[in-house]
């Protein structure tokens, strides 16, 4: 069973020794937990993909400390000078050619790798005791809904790991953004995050460009299979409006709006929303905690609206799309 720690130094040092140990240590970050182990530790890696049941093509992230010198584990281009200005320590994920310190285990063989400076006060303490890089995708098992707190980790995986760093509530809510640097002429954005895809454009002054997502370029990525970040509970993704009124009504449905309706029966306990005001930057913080405990309250299914496809809402779409596929049957596998 998990046994949670607050950053106090003493923990802070006794979590760094167990990482250098090769154990596994659930982290916050500023956008989920994430469950870290030391990147350059080909077995403590393969604990990873055992704990959360995650299939080997799936690449992780690498997390450094900020006195971490990159050259070590990655070949840096032009564009992150002013990428690592703007957005470092914070939820920004750049993917560089990698160096042979980092194991193919945490780039899925290819030879690119992952890497983000995250600005989690408790993380970055930890890794500035670490002092090196930890591997450390979202401390769930794989396709569930990511968490965004150290509760959601204990109900998940506590039965797998020892350690978590209880760091509070993320503040994001979702998942880094992603994106692919090696040609400087044509940076792509392989993942919708925290970091809204303006700000990145605005940053370079040149547009993204965007990968099929069945395009070699797309595995750079984690977070990329079709179905992700899922509840058990079957879920519909409809375009706004969304309305009480569907004829599915009554039916031990969950309507899951992006704001709060105008009109709300008293009572009706089956409506939620992410922001009471509709601001992107809330209801992304409550996407994945939300989705939590409506699949844990019985329903049949959730039939949810999509955000408004700018900023932030673009992120938020991108993980209730990925949470809508349906899942194959044997027989259609």
């Amino acid at each position: 069973m998990a046994t949670r720690y607050t950053d106090t130094p003493e923990n802070l040092r006794f979590l760094s020794s167990r990482l250098r140990e090769g154990d596994l240590v659930a982290v916050p970050t500023e956008t989920v937990y994430g469950l870290g182990a030391d990147a350059r530790n080909e077995a403590a890696c393969r604990e990873i993909f055992r704990a959360k049941e995650r299939p080997p093509e799936d690449p992780l992230i690498v997390h450094i400390p900020e006195a971490f010198d990159l050259r070590e584990i990655a070949r840096p281009g032009p564009l992150l000078g002013k990428l690592r200005e703007a957005f470092w320590p914070g939820p920004l994920t750049v993917v560089m050619d990698k160096t042979a310190a980092i194991p193919d285990i945490v780039t899925a063989s290819l030879p690119s790798v992952a890497v983000r400076m995250p600005a989690h006060p408790a993380l970055r303490a930890l890794l500035a005791e670490f002092g090196g890089p930890l591997a450390a995708p979202s401390a769930n098992p794989f396709a569930y809904i990511s968490p965004t707190s150290a509760d959601h980790v204990e109900e998940s995986l506590g039965q797998r790991i020892r350690y978590i760093l209880d760091g509070g509530l993320c503040r994001h809510g979702v998942e880094s953004t992603i994106l692919d640097i090696r040609d400087p002429a044509c940076p792509v954005l392989l993942r919708h995050g925290a970091i809204p895809v303006e700000e990145l454009e605005e940053t370079l002054g040149q547009t993204l460009a965007y990968p099929a997502e069945d395009a070699p370029a797309a595995r750079a990525a984690p977070g990329q299979m079709p179905k992700h970040y899922s509840p058990k509970t079957p879920l519909d993704l409809i375009p706004a409006p969304l309305s009480v009124n569907d004829e599915r009504a009554g039916r031990n449905i969950a309507f899951l709006f992006f704001r709060k309706p105008d009109s709300l029966a008293a009572g009706d306990e089956s409506v939620f929303w992410l922001s009471e005001q509709g601001r992107l930057e809330e209801a992304a913080a409550n996407l994945f905690s939300l989705l939590r405990e409506i699949d844990n309250r019985g329903y049949s299914t959730i039939i949810a609206e999509a955000a408004p496809d700018y900023g932030l809402g673009r992120a938020i779409n991108d993980r209730l799309r990925r949470a809508a596929v349906k899942r194959r049957t044997p027989c259609e596998e």
